[in-house]
């Protein structure tokens, strides 16, 4: 259960505990852009934490924690890089397969990256012409 869930507020610049690592939280109130770094920030958390309870011996668990782990650190890095988050998105999803138990928090993560918004289109479109 979170903090939240449970009524408590952790004040910015506390620490806290998300799974297995402690982190600071530091929360610029009012910003849109910490919001969605939040909650990309819980929907990892969470998905890490379900990924180490889940029994299955998965061929690449590995790959999905380290992109999970590489998500986590882009959130806190400042604003990240769309196509790098669903890059990570992408990778992760093809590590888990088609684990349902792991479905919810999988999509978790994909709705809190499409907070970012669409990746910027490249090539020679008119889209891309001012």
């Amino acid at each position: 259960m979170s903090d939240d869930q449970m009524g408590l507020r952790v004040a910015p610049g506390a620490w806290s505990v998300e799974g297995a690592a402690v982190v600071e939280d530091r929360r610029v109130a009012g910003t849109e852009e910490n919001s969605r770094a939040t909650e990309l920030r819980r929907a990892v958390a969470r998905l890490r934490r379900e990924l180490a309870a889940h029994p299955a011996d998965l061929p690449d668990r590995a790959i999905a924690d380290d992109e999970l782990a590489a998500l986590d650190a882009m959130t806190r890095e400042g604003a990240p890089e769309v196509p790098r988050l669903r890059r990570s998105l992408l990778l992760i999803a093809g590590a888990l397969g088609s684990v349902s138990a792991l479905a919810p928090a999988l999509r978790g993560v994909r709705t809190a990256i499409d907070l970012f918004g669409d990746a910027p289109r490249t090539g020679g479109g008119v889209e891309g012409r001012v």
